[in-house]
């Protein structure tokens, strides 16, 4: 990475982390409120279990030509970092879910710093199982979409384009980013221009429902979840440190 891109990629870590500042506020104001609404979500279980049997709340089913962007593959990693790292981390994201916000405001900059060292290899697994909360939009598709097209045509970019769609995070619930949005931010995290343009042909639509379709099927079911060299890791991966140590600790164990 050159020192041009660490540059930027720290301007957008401190941004996305002064969004997540902002999100923990909204979330404590929303935990708040809830409180007053215990018993509507008690009836609203009810209704979600009546849904789950009619299988309302499973993610969309694969639908459309399934064509994978070249640096990812079938099952929905695209890699970032050296083959060879003694570590490898998969991350399972939706880029509309807060809570990978939040992930990745408290360890990008850590990820960064030990794929730039060769200690970890990271996949990045993107799923869109929060287009129902963009408003119609299918945001999450739609960022996903674009990802993807980076990691085909401008793989180089990958991580920073990554970083940079976290660091301008809509706020669930919200319609997203257009698509005009979505291409300034590839544009200012360095996408060529002619990949940009490839973004609205939505190529990876079919890839996109799929992937998400397959990691629920192998158990994923919630974002973020995080692996280290195929385990699932379950410490705190809101705060700084805890999953740092759990990359470095096994990397002394190869």
């Amino acid at each position: 990475m050159s020192k041009q891109a660490r540059v930027r990629t720290q301007e957008l870590r401190k941004a996305q982390q002064e969004a997540a500042v902002k999100q923990a506020r909204r979330r404590r104001i929303v935990t708040a409120v809830g409180v007053l609404v215990i018993l509507g979500l008690l009836v609203a279980i009810v209704l979600a279990v009546v849904a789950a049997t009619r299988g309302d709340d499973d993610p969309p089913a694969a639908s459309g030509k399934v064509v994978v962007p070249a640096n990812g593959n079938a099952s929905g990693a695209v890699p970032v970092g050296e083959p060879g790292a003694p570590v490898t981390v998969e991350i399972y994201y939706d880029y509309m879910c807060p809570a990978c916000g939040a992930f990745e405001a408290a360890n990008g900059g850590e990820l960064d710093r030990l794929l730039e060292d060769g200690t970890v290899r990271v996949e990045l697994r993107p799923i869109s199982f929060l287009d129902q909360q963009s408003s119609g939009t299918e945001y999450s598709t739609r960022a996903a979409n674009a990802f993807a097209t980076v990691s085909d045509g401008a793989p180089d970019s990958v991580w920073d384009f990554h970083a940079a769609l976290y660091a301008h995070q809509p706020a669930e619930g919200s319609k997203g980013l257009s698509d005009g949005e979505i291409a300034t931010i590839a544009e200012d995290a360095g996408v060529p221009a002619d990949v940009i343009d490839r973004f609205t042909d939505r190529t990876y639509d079919g890839w996109v429902a799929s992937v998400t379709e397959k990691a629920f099927a192998s158990g994923i079911d919630g974002t973020p979840t995080i692996k280290i060299d195929g385990a699932v890791f379950t410490g705190d991966v809101y705060t700084k440190g805890p999953l740092t140590q759990a990359i470095e600790s096994a990397a002394g164990d190869q």
